[in-house]
């Protein structure tokens, strides 16, 4: 094995030397070439350029597509930066329109308290939303108004856009509102056109149930829904939403109101009414006047 080893390195290093030298007379003849200022080998010069310089495009190609590569992962680069920021920028402007839209929504509900046509006689406290209960069981908000405003217990309250609840429970400066979702609220309501008279219930739902109508059958989904004013509890006239029909085939009302957003409400006063006891006196006769008989001529004549 050593013998055959010795053998190839003899066979080899003459040809290494070889090549070595003859690629060193070939870089010297070139630059000789490249050096020698003459119009003959200038003319050599271009003709070798122009048949040795196109075929070498190969030979270009791995540099190329390495430049490529390189000029693509800068501009990848700044596009992902440039997302970045328009990402950041987006954020902000979702920030900054939620910020807008809650502004706008208070605008409107201010604009709706302050233009919003009721009864002339019915005056109104407004008051701001401190919290909400967040109970499943009780849904009620709590209003910086209170005893030292002139609220009384019962009275109504509205959004600007419909019917919110009744006060229930007077504090000094707070007071507490029940909503008309709410398992303890029942207000009678007249339902337009048709006039039917009917008990708004709550049941701790969005759109509560309408109880007690008295013509189920004259009643149509979209008929307006307001306060009929029984029992003098709720002024009549205060819109309280729309009918709808759930699944079941039961009416329901679609509260006008915007409960998810309860920030500022209307507290309506209301007067106590006037209670007439004497009836005698609601017809009295003109002076001279001969006041008629309560008996009927047939009873007068037979008596």
């Amino acid at each position: 094995m050593a013998r055959d080893t010795s053998t190839s390195d003899e066979f080899i290093r003459p040809l290494r030397r070889l090549f070595v030298g003859a690629l060193v007379l070939f870089l010297l003849a070139i630059f000789l070439l490249w050096r020698i200022d003459s119009p003959r080998v200038e003319r050599l010069r271009n003709s070798l350029v122009d048949r040795v310089v196109p075929s070498f495009d190969w030979a270009l190609v791995p540099v190329t597509k390495v430049a490529d590569m390189v000029e693509d992962f800068q501009s990848y680069t700044r596009i992902y930066e440039q997302n970045q920021e328009l990402r950041r920028e987006l954020q902000q402007m979702k920030a900054w329109r939620e910020a807008a839209l809650q502004l706008e929504q208070k605008n409107a509900k201010l604009l709706d308290l302050n233009n919003v046509r009721l009864d002339p006689k019915l005056t109104y406290v407004t008051g701001v939303v401190m919290a909400d209960s967040g109970s499943p069981f009780r849904q009620s908000v709590l209003l910086n108004v209170g005893r030292r405003d002139g609220i009384v217990d019962g009275w109504a309250t509205t959004d600007g856009l419909g019917l919110v609840g009744r006060i229930s429970g007077v504090g000094q400066n707070t007071s507490r509102v029940i909503l008309l979702t709410d398992t303890n609220s029942r207000i009678p309501v007249t339902i337009q056109p048709s006039g039917q008279r009917a008990i708004l219930s709550g049941d701790n739902t969005a759109q509560p149930p309408l109880d007690f109508v008295e013509t189920p059958e004259q009643i149509r989904p979209d008929d307006r829904i307001i306060s009929s004013g029984d029992g003098g509890v709720f002024p009549a006239g205060v819109l309280v939403g729309q009918v709808v029909r759930d699944p079941q085939g039961r009416f329901r009302a679609r509260l006008s109101a915007d409960y998810e957003r309860l920030d500022f409400l209307r507290v309506l006063r209301s007067h106590p009414r006037e209670v007439i006891n004497d009836l005698g006196s609601l017809v009295t006769p003109e002076d001279g006047a001969v006041p008629l008989p309560l008996t009927a001529p047939d009873e007068a004549e037979d008596g």
